[in-house]
């Protein structure tokens, strides 16, 4: 199979054999009076003549594929360039620990936990590990202080409980306390910090509170206007997974739907805290900060009449978050015996090895020897016979030492001309034929001794999009954990990828040769991004900056990383906290753009604005298709359809993501539409879009036709009852 690269310059090819079809059958027609002068009936119909023609048709074809590269040729090209293809990227999510009960002291669950998914009959379960410990800490509350305005770094602070703590626990209990002001108003806050000792970060918080049981304070329970907030160095993340956590239900204390007045009642709010949540400095007070701030009351909802008031507070820690990849880790895995011959390889039992980290490593025991931890690089170019090197191909898992290299005869024969010169001009004595030889040999990379024994301390393997699980359905500890009651993901696993593909290493090649592994120029920057993802990162722009921005120095890139397209073909599209940067592939992405870019230069990393797309449209069918089952079927063909249209990654015209900046159209809906099966004309087609403000999104009709996502904001659609973001589509009798 030839392949044929359209995103190549086309160059002048000059042909190795540039006979046709018709003039190899005119060579042979011309040599019929010399080998066969009997046969003088050259018509087309003559049987002879249709065989030189089936023939020059064959020799043609060959000729055809003689003046191409091959695939095979291409591939030997890519090999001497020392491409590998990238193997599987693990997939990467949140995972929940939660206590049996709380505990006394510090807890730490070990890295390398494993858990999983739940095993069916049809799939097997994925297992995903702990890459660093989990810390479960005892928090104690240092201060408790209200503000009137939510800023981002709040100075006006007053600390309503001097000196009233107790200093063992952190708890407080006493006279009644006002959270807000004594006429709320939006934007009032109060602030809780806790002691910079307490080793909380992603711990699972149960935050008791205390208060008098009033059904006067305004509000609907069940959608109260507050927001409870962490400051994780650089933002206040919101802490609340869901409304069911709060259990004072907005402050007011409320019995299962009873309002007992006069009655004290305790109530606690499980708050997820972050998983950087570091000690900070906020005027006169340090800790770390979490705060609730009363926000404007939803569109008709009632805010609060009156402050609420508290009667006491305390904290402890039911359980724990951290993160965990897609990976099985396997120690000490025994890989046979050295024969002591060079270029030697050894197989792991898995293929897909993830990069290695501290402590995975080849170790090497030589016949009555010590031990010897061994070094892998990418290759032996710079490894002397001395070196104790080895590679390892991640896809396989195929191990190898170094080999050893022969010159040619021709470079051997000019040696000996050399040495035999030099002898002629001084006295030492001529070498011997092995002395020769080993001046011919090369050894690449120490070999391991003959009868010592190869073992992989340890190693990872994993990755793929099947580690693309939906939030949920982590619920198995694999590894016994004491005092552990469940676990589960609350979030989706993202950035799961399969291992490249020959086609998907060609166009990578190109970008290799250009960018020669230095960021200099935007599509430097972008070309290398994507790579620093290893499959994690679908696109990377790097955009003209505005001319207000005279920041020197400074590199802007906007990073769309890998989802999981399974919700595409379920009509439920992708949504955008699927494509969130998370701090683990950041910080992969600026430590590899760091070793290639110039010294001065800073690299910013951002999420493109993402703009998202509901379609609301009537739709006229053919006759034939005008019963139930078609208008199913159709239905859901016209929903997936416009889901893979309005994506970031396989969207667009040209189906390779939606393009930056680019405005969608009632008429490119249109288009779409026209272009499925079944449909015969369209209504009345409307456009919403969805913007994000805060932390919610706000669902507006687009003007004049169109929806503009900005100069670097990017369309997508996905499926949301609560944003009523999903496509409408009805059809017309």
């Amino acid at each position: 199979m030839d392949m044929e690269f359209e995103f190549l310059p086309k160059l002048p090819k000059s042909d190795l054999d540039d006979r046709t079809f018709e003039d190899l059958v005119n060579e042979c027609i011309l040599r019929i009076p010399r080998y066969c002068p009997e046969w003088t009936n050259f018509n087309p119909g003559d049987p002879g003549i249709t065989m030189i023609e089936l023939f020059s048709w064959l020799t043609d074809q060959m000729l055809v594929r003689f003046n191409q590269v091959p695939r095979r040729n291409y591939v030997a090209f890519l090999e001497l360039l020392g491409i590998r293809l990238l193997p599987p990227t693990p997939a990467q999510t949140e995972v929940t620990f939660y206590l049996t009960a709380a505990l006394p002291s510090t807890y730490q669950i070990s890295p390398g936990t494993e858990v999983a998914t739940v095993r069916t009959e049809s799939q097997d379960a994925i297992v995903f590990s702990t890459d660093r410990p989990l810390t479960i800490g005892t928090p104690r509350i240092t201060h408790f202080l209200t503000s009137e305005t939510a800023d981002a770094a709040p100075v006006m602070l007053r600390d309503r409980l001097t000196n009233f703590w107790t200093e063992e626990d952190g708890q407080w209990e006493g006279q009644a306390q006002f959270i807000f002001n004594e006429r709320p108003q939006p934007g009032n806050c109060f602030y809780i910090v806790f002691d910079p000792r307490s080793e909380i970060e992603g711990n699972v918080l149960a935050l008791t509170l205390k208060g008098e049981v009033a059904s006067s304070v305004g509000i609907n329970p069940n959608q109260p206007p507050r927001h409870w907030e962490a400051w994780n160095g650089s933002s206040w993340q919101p802490i609340l997974l869901q409304e069911d956590d709060d259990a004072t239900y907005g402050f007011s204390f409320r019995e299962a739907g009873q309002a007992v007045r006069n009655a004290i009642r305790e109530a606690d709010v499980t708050l997820h805290l972050p998983l950087v949540f570091p000690v900070s400095y906020f005027g006169a007070y340090q800790g770390r900060w979490l705060r609730c701030v009363y926000t404007q009351p939803q569109m008709g909802q009632s805010g609060y009449a009156r402050a609420p008031e508290l009667l006491g507070m305390s904290a402890r820690t039911i359980g724990g978050t951290i993160e965990v990849h897609q990976c099985t880790l396997i120690r000490d895995e025994l890989l046979g015996e050295s024969n002591g011959t060079p270029g030697q390889t050894f197989q792991l039992q898995s293929g897909s090895i993830l990069p290695r980290r501290e402590g995975e490593h080849l170790i090497v025991t030589p016949p009555g020897g010590l031990p010897q931890i061994w070094r892998e690089v990418n290759d032996f170019a710079d490894s002397g016979s001395e070196d104790l090197h080895y590679t390892i191909e991640s896809l396989t898992g195929q191990i190898q030492f170094g080999p050893l290299i022969r010159e040619p005869g021709q470079l051997k024969t000019q040696t000996n001309v050399r040495s035999r010169n030099q002898l002629t001009l001084g006295n030492s004595a001529p070498p011997s034929y092995s002395e020769t030889r080993q001046q011919m040999e090369r050894q690449y990379g120490a070999v391991p001794a003959r009868g010592a024994t190869i073992r992989m301390a340890a190693y990872r393997t994993g990755g793929g999009r099947k580690g693309n699980v939906q939030a949920g359905t982590i619920q198995i500890a694999k590894s016994a954990v004491p005092y552990i009651d469940r676990v589960i993901n609350h979030r989706s696993a993202h950035h799961g990828a399969d291992a490249e593909s020959l086609e998907d290493a060609v166009i990578r090649v190109p970008q290799i040769l250009r960018t020669r592994d230095r960021a200099v120029t935007p599509e430097d920057f972008e070309t290398l991004a994507v790579q620093a993802g290893q499959g994690s990162v679908a696109r990377a722009l790097c955009p003209i900056r505005s001319t207000q921005d005279t920041t020197p120095g400074v590199v802007d890139l906007l990073i769309v990383p890998k989802a999981n397209l399974d919700g595409i073909d379920a009509a439920i599209g992708i949504a955008p906290s699927q494509f969130s940067l998370t701090l683990p592939l950041k910080t992969q992405i600026l430590s590899y753009l760091d070793e290639r870019r110039l010294l001065g230069v800073q690299v910013r990393l951002q999420e493109p604005e993402y703009v998202g797309v509901s379609v609301q449209v009537e739709v006229g069918l053919l006759p034939e298709y005008q019963n139930t089952q078609a208008q199913q079927t159709i239905l859901r063909r016209l929903q997936v359809e416009l889901y893979r249209f309005l994506n970031p990654l396989i969207g667009g015209v040209d189906r390779c993501g939606w393009e930056f900046g680019c405005p969608v159209y009632v008429s490119d809906i249109v288009s779409l539409f026209q272009s499925i099966v079944g449909v015969r004309y369209l209504g009345a087609v409307l456009l919403f879009e969805l913007r994000r403000q805060g932390s919610g999104w706000i669902r507006t009709l687009a003007q004049d036709g169109m929806i503009d996502p900005g100069k670097t904001g990017l369309i997508c659609s996905w499926a949301d009852p609560r944003l009523r973001s999903s496509h409408a589509i009805s059809f017309m009798n």
